[in-house]
């Protein structure tokens, strides 16, 4: 085996295993959607606010506390997807 076959089994093999995770973390989002879902479908019947602010900002904090700025921007964009846009 050459060091080029090498590095490119290495980049497929790689590859194959992003795609899998990307698959887990598409599951796992559709999953938070639904779980949001029901949330606000509680909230809503009980007389609440669909969306509630606070927690969204303690979301906020948690994604930007484990990977900084990119996790707000990911935060941001997960919230946007489970509650629609505000």
């Amino acid at each position: 085996m050459t060091a080029t076959t090498s590095t490119e089994n290495l980049i497929s093999d790689s590859r194959a295993r992003i795609d899998a995770m990307d698959d887990r973390i598409i599951g796992l989002i559709q999953e938070r959607m639904a779980v949001s879902a029901v949330i606000q479908e509680a909230r809503m019947t009980s007389g609440g606010r669909r969306v509630n602010l606070s927690r969204e900002m303690e979301v906020l904090s948690h994604y930007s506390d484990a990977l900084g700025k990119p996790g707000t921007s990911l935060a941001m964009t997960m919230l946007e997807l489970c509650r629609g846009r505000i």
